[in-house]
């Protein structure tokens, strides 16, 4: 060992004493310690963020690496938290001034797996962990996670037979493994999520707060589309609360609906109202329904649809998007409607197909709206599930130059309910295009495949 002079540290760990000098490293252990720091020269240099002996104390439990010069005799005390200590010297002015940096790493807590009902013994899975800016990964088939699987975003639906094992990383240190396994033994074709949009009132109704929030402002979403999206209760112009843009109320022949209207408050001006499940609900496979009506003139863009929750580490189209409903402008001749796939090397009109209705048939009409998502499978149907118009694989991707199937893997979805206006597909409304028009949705359904 090198003998710098005025560097030796005395380390005591659970009772047992190691010796190192500044040019060195000295560890601590991976079960809970109480290490005593004492240090047998005066330190005249603080480097990085200087805490006080308290301070260090009372924030040792965050990950990272905190830098602290202690003065002579210093006790530093951190507890029953996991950590190693490591002396790091920066450079050659630390051993003539006798000031080295103390690094404290402090192990992520084991994660937490906690669960809610969904509907007919499915459950919603909750991670969380108690170390700040702690990370969280999982995996769903029994293996061990690591910080290349799945980045846990949001609450997602358990409705199958499977195993969760999840880590947390924080600071360069993983924790140990929380597991659950789920034995379920659902049926195929059993309804286990839903937002059924119930109200017995005209009066407008703030959507469900625990499933649904939003995106907001102009153009907040690409496109070069023409409406600013306002959330509920938003009196930021032009969005009002005496009008707003998205609600839950009765509709005729139903039990309630949701409401997404598009507006123009003044010329030139629309608002209109795009919800989401981002960080609130999310799923992977099974049947999902959405019950819907849609306005058809100019200008209109009506979708219902979902996008992967690792659009928040990997961005779109990598994530991947699955379109349900989704179709522009006037009704047709035939009327139709458009179901279609997108991720990394197909963006375009790659993989999308066109579903057209009967003779006299409209989307001004209630129609369901499904899509069925199995491993290595998506399909697309109108009214009748056993009837697909439209079926995506990873063999649909052959030939097309870069693609990559985003929608296996793990990879939980969000949903979407939007009615956009103008943008590079519809174009812009003209003076045929009436408004207020509504999107009206009755329900949205996911079902074991």
């Amino acid at each position: 060992m090198r003998a710098d002079a005025g560097m030796l540290a005395v380390i005591i760990l659970s009772g047992a004493v190691m010796f190192g000098c500044g040019g060195g490293n000295s560890g601590g252990g991976n079960s809970p310690v109480t290490p005593v720091i004492t240090w047998a020269t005066p330190a005249a240099i603080a480097y990085g963020t200087a805490l006080s002996a308290t301070q260090l104390d009372a924030t040792a439990s965050v990950p990272g690496t905190f830098v602290y010069t202690p003065a002579p005799g210093t006790v530093l005390a951190v507890g029953s938290q996991p950590l190693s200590v490591t002396f790091t010297p920066t450079n050659t002015a630390d051993y003539t001034t006798a000031a080295a940096k103390v690094t404290l790493m402090v192990n992520a807590a084991a994660p937490t797996i906690s669960t809610t009902a969904a509907q007919n013994q499915a459950v919603i899975a909750t991670l969380a962990d108690t170390t700040p800016g702690a990370v969280i990964y999982y995996t769903v088939n029994g293996s061990t996670p690591s910080s290349s699987s799945q980045q846990y975003q949001a609450p997602f639906l358990v409705a199958s037979n499977l195993t969760l094992n999840t880590i947390a990383i924080a600071g360069g240190t993983s924790s140990t493994v929380t597991s659950q396994t789920f034995t379920l033994n659902i049926p195929s074709g059993t309804l286990v999520w839903s937002d059924e949009f119930t109200s017995s009132s005209s009066t407008p109704a703030k959507p469900n707060p625990a499933i649904w929030t939003y995106d907001t402002g102009t153009d907040c979403c690409g496109n070069n589309e023409l409406e600013d999206y306002c959330a509920w209760g938003s009196s930021t112009s032009p969005c009002s609360t005496t009008n707003p843009s998205e609600y839950v109320a009765a509709y005729p022949g139903t039990d309630g609906v949701l409401y997404i209207e598009a507006q123009q408050p003044s010329p030139g001006v629309y608002t209109s109202a795009r919800l989401k499940t981002q960080g609130l609900f999310s799923f992977q496979y099974g049947r999902i329904e959405f019950r819907a009506l849609v306005p058809e003139a100019q200008g209109f863009w009506p979708a219902n649809w979902l996008l992967g929750n690792n659009i928040a580490t990997v961005s779109w189209p990598a994530c991947g998007e699955m379109d349900v409903l989704e179709r522009v402008n006037a009704p047709g001749t035939p009327d139709w409607n458009e179901g279609s796939v997108h991720g990394t090397g197909f963006t375009g009109g790659n993989l999308g197909t066109q579903y057209d209705f009967a003779p006299g048939v409209t989307a001004a009409t209630f129609h369901t709206y499904g899509m069925i998502w199995s491993p290595g499978s998506v399909s697309y149907y109108v009214d009748d599930p056993t009837k697909p118009y439209a079926t995506y694989t990873p063999a649909s991707l052959n030939g097309i130059s870069g693609a990559v199937w985003p929608f296996d893997g793990g990879q939980s979805n969000f949903i979407i309910l939007n009615l956009a206006i103008g943008g590079d597909w519809p174009k812009a409304p003209d003076n045929t295009t009436p408004f207020p028009s509504e999107m009206l949705v009755d329900y949205v359904r996911v079902y074991t495949n």
